[in-house]
Formats: structure tokens, sequence, C-alpha cells
């Protein structure tokens, strides 16, 4: 194998680097010409002292919009379809009819229970009154014992049969009132699966599908979250002293043709196990939907708080140089003397980068001129214009967690 086959690739970048400095070392020095030494001029960059903002991470999640509640709609009882007072893909409300049942056959038959109980009702009386005479005459001891009894036993039996009746057509009644299928929960209906004229049949569980409903507000947003941002959640609720499905931590969605997150929520739900086989937990936004504008089954990318707002340094993210793995900042000290400062980096926030370490407030950071700029060398610097309200005090992140 030949020294070309593993010669790394160069980096441009560092290579740039070295021939500016190198550059300016040689002018800075000096060269023969005419007896004197030529003096490179010095160079003039932009500084500015990192804004302090209070800032809240975000991390973005992909998942769809699901109903709280969702029913298949079917008939207690078997029948005739009569009537269909809905429209499909309407919202109902809870109680609303929507199908009606032939209920002649049902009237019919509470009919014959309500009269039964009437005959029930008068013989209870017939043998209330035999008691209360049998009683009577037994105090006179004009009739024994035995048709005391007697006359005790056809009461209980008639007041016991009062009552089986007055059950049948308790029965009879809620038969009746099952002829009109009423909407279980407020939501929209789906299609119809019977017609006008078509005989049902009737029960849980094994009865005709008649249609479908689902709730839309409020509505339900799932997403699979990685270990490493719930431990950051059960550390932020032990700050608040609470548990982390205590906290309402809040959230946000957009849908594909949104952006800015527009629909505001809370984390109502947190899953009680992670997942070994993808490190992650399954966590639940709630968001209300007055005007049914969200329906369940989108695709929604949701927006949650990685915690509590904290106090940070922010620079502009163009400001951040890369030197292998390492992230630094150029600053000029009291001297005018370029510095390199290593740093770690946090949230993204629009085009401003949160610092965790590294420098302080008072530093002076490099910000424009990078590139005549030059660890131990000196340069002319100008402070930035007075910097407004960065984006992270307006703005959700444009980078998701605190990654670099």
């Amino acid at each position: 194998m030949t020294y070309a086959q593993f010669r790394p690739t160069p980096d441009p970048a560092l290579i740039a680097r070295v021939a500016a400095g190198l550059l300016f070392a040689m002018f800075a020095a000096g060269c023969g010409h005419g007896g004197g030494a030529l003096q490179f001029p010095t160079p003039t960059v932009t500084v500015m002292h990192p804004l302090r903002e209070e800032v809240t991470d975000w991390e973005d999640f992909a998942g769809r919009l699901q109903s709280p509640m969702t029913t298949n709609v079917q008939a207690r009882i078997s029948g005739v379809i009569t009537q269909t007072p809905f429209k499909e893909g309407a919202l109902v409300h809870e109680g609303d009819i929507l199908f009606v049942i032939d209920d002649s056959p049902f009237k019919a038959d509470l009919d014959n229970k309500k009269a039964t109980v009437a005959k029930d009702a008068a013989q209870l009386n017939l043998a209330n009154a035999q008691l209360a005479r049998s009683q009577m005459l037994l105090q006179t001891h004009v009739v024994d014992q035995q048709d005391y009894d007697v006359a005790e036993a056809n009461y209980r039996q008639a007041q016991a049969q009062l009552q089986a009746d007055i059950a049948a057509q308790e029965t009879s009644e809620l038969n009746f009132s099952w002829t009109r299928v009423r909407a279980p929960i407020t939501g929209v209906v789906s299609k119809i699966d019977v017609t006008v004229g078509n005989l049902i049949t009737g029960g849980v569980g094994n009865g005709s599908p008649l249609t479908t409903l689902v709730s839309i507000d409020p509505l339900y947003c799932y997403v699979p979250v990685p270990e490493r941002t719930l431990l950051r959640y059960t550390a932020y609720a032990r700050s608040k002293q609470k548990a982390v499905r205590d906290v309402k931590i809040g959230c946000a969605i957009q849908l594909e043709n949104e952006t800015g997150f527009p629909h505001k929520g809370v984390i109502d739900f947190i899953d009680n196990s992670v997942d070994p086989n993808t490190g992650t937990i399954q966590v639940r936004g709630l968001f209300q939907n007055p005007d049914g504008y969200l329906t369940p089954g989108q695709f929604a990318r949701m927006r949650i708080e990685g915690g509590g707002p904290y106090e940070a340094l922010l620079v502009p993210d163009s400001a951040v140089g890369t030197d292998q793995n390492e992230r630094y900042l150029l600053v000029v000290d009291s001297t005018g003397t370029v510095q390199s400062k290593p740093v770690q980096l946090g949230t993204l926030f629009g085009d401003m980068r949160v610092i965790e370490s590294g420098i302080t407030p008072a530093d002076r950071v490099v910000v424009n001129g990078l590139q005549m700029a030059r660890p131990g060398f000196k340069v002319n610097a100008e402070e930035a214009p007075a910097a407004s309200p960065s984006p992270a005090a307006s703005s959700s992140p444009a980078a998701t967690g605190s990654g670099s």
C-alpha cells in the first residue's frame, strides 16, 4: 500500500487559518524594502458582551393526534331502522338522537306491562283488605289462626307479584327508550353503516354496527421521549418538590402545513416504564380543540419544554469556532490581545447560541472580523451596537435539546 492511501484529508479551514497566521506574522515582523520595515496595520474586529437572557429549552418529537374517546355506536335492541336524523361527519352532542328504531312492538309490550301492574295493584289492595278482616276476626275468635295465616300469605304473594311486574314494566320502559339510539359522547360522527329499513341486531358486543363517534375536544398527542429527556424532567420536578407527572410541563404542536408551533398544551401523562428495546417512554400532550381545527389521526410535531426557565449567556452562533472536536470563542482582553476560550454549547435559539460554560458576562467576544483575529495578536476592538432582546426571549429554539 502506498502512503497516498493513508494520507489524511486536509482540513481547509485549518489550512486557511495557518496560512493567514503565517502571513500576518510575516507582515507583523516586517521585511526589507529600501532599508526599512513594512508594518502591517492592526486589524479591526467587532466585539460584544454575551447577552444574559432567561430561556427555556425545548425538544421536538414526531407523533399523531388521538381522540381521548372513541365509541362504536350499536343498538341495545333489535328492530327496524325508521330514521337517521343526523348528518354524516357532523358534530353531535351527548344525548342527540342518531337512529330511531320502530317502537310499535315495544310500546305494545310496555302498555301490556302497565296493565299487569295495575291489575296487581288491585289484587294487592284486595289481599290487604282480607288480611285486615282476618286479623280482626282472629281477635274475636271468629276464625282460627290457620285462616289468618292464609290471608297473610295471600297478601305477601300479591305484594311480591306487584314488585315483579313493576320490574318487568321498567324493563319494557328501557327497551322502549332504547328505540332512540343516542350519542354517548360529544364528538364527530362517521358515515352511516345502515340505512332506513334495515333490520338490525341489538346487544352489547354482538350488535349490528351503526356508526362510529370520536371526541375532538380535547385531543391527545403521544410521542416517544428518550430516557435522558425523562431524567431532565425528573430533575426539574424535584426542584419543584413534585412528581414528574404533576408538574404539567408545557408543550406545543404544529401540523405539516404550519410553523411556529401555534397550538399550546401541557403534558398530562407519562407512562409507567421505559421501553428497554428503544430506551424511550410514552409521553402524552393534552391540547384544547374548541373549533375542531385539529383532527384525530393527523401527523403533528410536538415541542416539549425541557424544564423551567433559566438564565443563560447567549452569543451569535456564527461566532462559535471549531477545532477538531472542541468548540471555542475568540475574545479580546483588556490589552487588545485575542484569546481563544474553549466553551460548552447549549441550545440554539434563532441565531443565538447558549454558552453553558467557558466565558463570563464581562468577556468581549469577537463577532465580526473572525478571519483577522488570531490568538496572541493584537486587534482594534469596536463594540457592536446595543443588541435588541435576543430571539431566545420571544421565540422557540431552532434546535432541539442541548445539542452542540
